[in-house]
């Protein structure tokens, strides 16, 4: 019996990986088509966006490094913590930047250019995000692991920041709205905020 939860376990923790090979994947190319198409509209939101899709490429790393040693019990709470607090400072300074790019671009009313391809990126994530975040979570209750919980819960956040960037896009290519964009980017920063400052402070299921 106890043999047979191992296996369970190990499958669990295979089929972690896999999402994790996946987010990867997905966040790499996110983020790249985010940050140039940011970068040549001028959007902060969208910019701000693809780097926090980079961000979860360094989350989904840690998690597969979780997912390696899930099998040694001795070694899971302190890779758990270190894992936590990786992915908490990275949303930290994450939100920094983005607060600080969005109000400079209010002060200085930059008004970014429209994106039909940032338009395409948010909607994609739209419908991807979601099914992701619920596979994790179910990775994460199997395992009672703090770390996928939180990662999971990133993605889901992931879709939120989606949201908020379409529609900053959307009011600034409709109704050639320049603040919509900055305004949209500073939305976001209390969102990418909490996911640090949570990160920082999450108790591992151990403790």
């Amino acid at each position: 019996m106890a043999e047979s939860a191992v296996l369970e376990r190990a499958a669990i923790a295979r089929h972690g990986r896999r999402l994790e090979y996946f987010t990867i994947t997905w966040n790499l190319l996110e983020g790249l088509v985010a940050v140039v198409a940011g970068a040549i509209a001028g959007s902060i939101s969208l910019v701000g966006f693809g780097v926090d899709s980079f961000i979860e490429v360094t989350s989904g790393a840690a998690l597969l490094w979780r997912m390696s040693v899930d099998a040694e019990e001795h070694r899971r709470e302190r890779i758990e913590r270190v894992t936590l607090r990786m992915v908490g400072a990275c949303f930290l300074s994450l939100a920094a930047y983005v607060g600080y790019e969005a109000a400079s671009n209010l002060v200085e009313r930059k008004a970014p250019e429209h994106s039909l391809p940032g338009i395409i990126l948010a909607c994609v994530s739209l419908v991807v995000m979601p099914l992701l975040s619920r596979a994790k979570r179910r990775v994460g209750a199997h395992l009672k692991s703090a770390a996928m919980n939180a990662d999971a819960k990133q993605t889901e956040f992931c879709t939120y920041l989606s949201a908020i960037l379409l529609g900053g896009l959307i009011l600034n290519m409709v109704s050639d709205l320049w603040w919509a964009d900055p305004v949209a980017a500073l939305i976001m920063v209390p969102i990418i905020a909490k996911e640090g400052v949570d990160g920082l402070r999450a108790k591992t299921c151990c403790d």
